[in-house]
């Protein structure tokens, strides 16, 4: 039984919402900020990695890196490897982009914790971090202890079907 009723996740979703809702007005959408992110973190990628990492068709992917190039959040440079390709990079503007992205999401953080006296909001703080560590150790490590409790659910679930 989940106690937390997946409240940290319907939270997440709600500031997502409110945060595309504001980067909307900047002209930005979900999608190119998704491959802005991606090009952020791998400076220099090709057009064709990009697309094969994010999983988006090809006609998309050149659409939304064309966009994105128009509205001056990233440039393309000659591949010296590969005359048929270009490498992908994100400009100044595109890192102003992550700021106001990460501005949004502290105001909301603010707002919502604004009523919590003080003693409660610092110990829901410390909660979180351990939780946010806890989380990113397990990534780190391949996700082994949830995959476990993912696939021993999976065999209840199976042994439940079969009586």
């Amino acid at each position: 039984m989940d106690s937390t009723q997946r409240k940290m996740t319907k939270i997440a979703r709600e500031i997502s919402k409110f945060t595309v809702q504001m980067m909307k007005e900047d002209g930005i959408g979900t999608a190119e900020f998704d491959v802005i992110h991606f090009i952020r973190h791998n400076p220099g990628v090709t057009q064709t990695v990009m697309r094969e990492s994010l999983k988006i068709d090809k006609g998309a992917a050149a659409k939304r890196v064309a966009s994105l190039e128009n509205k001056g959040y990233l440039i393309r440079k000659h591949n010296p490897e590969d005359g048929r390709s270009q490498l992908l990079y994100a400009t100044p503007k595109a890192e102003e982009l992550k700021n106001s992205k990460a501005q949004i999401e502290t105001i909301f953080y603010e707002w919502l914790l604004s009523e919590l006296p003080e003693e409660e909001k610092e110990a829901f703080c410390k909660t979180l971090d351990t939780l946010y560590w806890k989380s990113k150790r397990q990534r780190q490590a391949g996700f082994p202890d949830v995959t476990q409790k993912v696939m021993e659910h999976k065999d209840e679930g199976a042994e439940d079907g079969e009586k």
